[in-house]
């Protein structure tokens, strides 16, 4: 079952039409207020909440991956240069951080910096060097950036081929560099893009033109192992093609390798959450446990699982912003909620814990609000805070009302709390009537408290084929269980009557023996 948005200007413009035909201007009358009606349901989505400040279109995808337009979730606030921070110009920032006390950090790579930001986004100082053996050292490149709790910055010194762990009023605590082990060459190159810290110390590195997979360190920073290695499989056909190929055809052809991580992020339970180059969109977004292994949930519930947590489903070839999306960077948000960002078409996506993409926001151009080549996002608050590094720019965008809901409902149901979040659901699906997991989030509701039939209704509308046939079966006990006393009391009855009419038959049969 598939819904449309059913915009007013579309119940406005259907005629009242009494008579066998129509005038050619009547005709004409209905022709173009069909045309107004579907050209406001296209773009009434994209423009509410935000008016004309919105410089893109947002969208999501239903269960048959049709594209439907939505209400802006998230929009433009305030863009930083480093002119307005006070620092000058950026020069190609390549790391956002937001630390626990709310400061904020910025990899300034071409200006070989660190940036810290007050909570109030004023500039607090500049990190360009540190003492090393009672000599001044600095950075070389540096990528990648981050703080622990204890105020800890771990800086991808990318050029340097290391990764400096620094106090927070700047004190060397550790230099972890050129890496030993039996699994590594002699030769390996370790120049550090992206860094992350668990809550045990341990230290993970994303390493330049490396496939093996994220580096891991011990807090003392000694290398442990890789984690997260992506096996690339060969299908039957690549294989059998393959089999009976030249060597040269054999060279020609696409390498068959493990892929390069982009970007990763720790959530408080230690789980690693990372970005992974997939020219093939099938998967671009992980969800690594201490061994090592993804167990990132997707969701189950569309029509096919081709291309879960890679972005967009659908593109246009043979124009500049074509392929697949390249998820280069991830934030976790809390309450299992993470958002991506795309360097392909500047899109945001946001998923929930289940693999429920929530929805879309961003894209490329000049305007404000629009990216050239985004680098890092983060969060802040409610804020999501995305680095682009063509424009030396810090953006920040704000969730408005439809956005706000779904974060908020979002967080009750990751609590376990379907009940509480019911009314935020509706309040969204005033906002946007194709939002599927609203639908699936009251029906759960229902099922819960035993409304097996109201809890239908709205997991078909949700698309939600296991939890609606849970609820079929549910029901139809409520009906067995309902009417059993009836039913048990009519076969009874039935019995009771089968039984007297043999009884009569043969009574009667016998009177009828007696008489001859």
């Amino acid at each position: 079952m598939k819904r449309k948005i059913i915009s007013q200007a579309a119940k406005k413009a259907k005629p009242a039409l009494t008579g066998p035909a129509m005038t050619g201007l009547t005709a004409v009358k209905l022709a173009a207020a069909i045309l107004a009606a579907v050209m406001y349901t296209v773009f009434a989505g994209a423009a509410a909440f935000a008016g004309e400040n919105v410089p893109y279109q947002t969208y999501n995808y239903d269960y048959w991956r049709d594209v439907y337009y939505t209400p802006a979730a998230y929009i433009p606030d305030v863009s930083y240069t480093g002119r307005d921070l006070g620092a000058g110009n950026l020069l190609n920032p390549q790391d956002v951080f937001v630390a626990e006390d709310n400061r904020v950090y910025i990899a300034d790579t071409g200006n070989n910096r660190i940036l810290r930001l007050k909570p109030d986004m004023t500039l607090d100082i500049i990190i360009d060097s540190f003492l090393n053996n009672d000599t001044a050292d600095t950075f070389k490149m540096p990528s990648g950036i981050y703080v622990t709790g204890k105020n800890e910055i771990y800086i991808a010194d990318t050029d340097n081929r290391r990764i400096v762990a620094l106090s927070e009023d700047g004190a060397l605590i550790k230099i972890i560099s050129n890496p030993k082990s039996e699994v590594l060459e002699d030769d390996f190159d370790f120049r550090p893009a992206k860094v992350a810290v668990d809550y045990a110390d341990r230290v993970y590195a994303i390493v330049k033109d490396k496939i093996q997979g994220i580096m891991c360190f011990d807090e003392a920073g000694n290398f442990t192992g890789f984690s997260g290695t992506i096996n690339v499989s060969i299908n039957t056909y690549e294989k059998f093609w393959r089999r009976f190929s030249t060597k040269a055809q054999r060279e020609s052809s696409a390498q068959f390798i493990p892929t390069e991580f982009t970007g990763l992020d720790i959530a408080p339970d230690g789980f690693i959450y990372a970005t992974n180059v997939d020219t093939d969109a099938n998967q671009s977004i992980r969800r690594l446990n201490p061994k090592g292994e993804d167990v990132i949930k997707k969701d189950n519930s569309n029509v096919s699982q081709k291309g879960q947590l890679s972005g967009d489903f659908y593109y246009r070839q043979g124009t500049e912003y074509a392929g697949p999306s390249r998820i280069q960077d991830i934030v976790y948000r809390g309450d299992g909620i993470y958002s991506v960002i795309d360097t392909v078409r500047g899109r945001i996506f946001t998923y929930d814990h289940e693999g429920n993409l929530l929805y879309i926001f961003g894209g490329m151009g000049t305007q404000k609000g629009t990216f050239k080549l985004p680098a890092a996002i983060e969060a802040k608050d409610d804020k999501i805070l995305v680095l682009d590094s063509l424009r030396a720019e810090l953006m920040t965008f704000v969730a408005t009302r439809y956005g706000d809901l779904i974060n908020r409902a979002v967080a009750l149901r990751y609590d376990g709390d379907e009940a509480s979040a019911v009314a935020l659901w509706e309040q969204v699906l005033e906002l946007d009537a194709n939002f599927e997991l609203a639908y699936v989030g009251i029906g759960k509701s229902y099922l819960a408290a035993g409304e097996n039939k109201k809890a239908m209704k709205y997991l078909k509308l949700g698309m939600d084929r296991e939890y609606y046939s849970i609820a079929f079966k549910r029901y139809r006990d409520d009906i067995l269980k309902k009417n059993l006393g009836y039913v048990l009391t009519a076969v009874s009855l039935a019995v009771i009557a089968v039984i007297v009419r043999k009884i009569v038959k043969r009574l009667k049969r016998r009177g009828d023996e007696y008489d001859e």
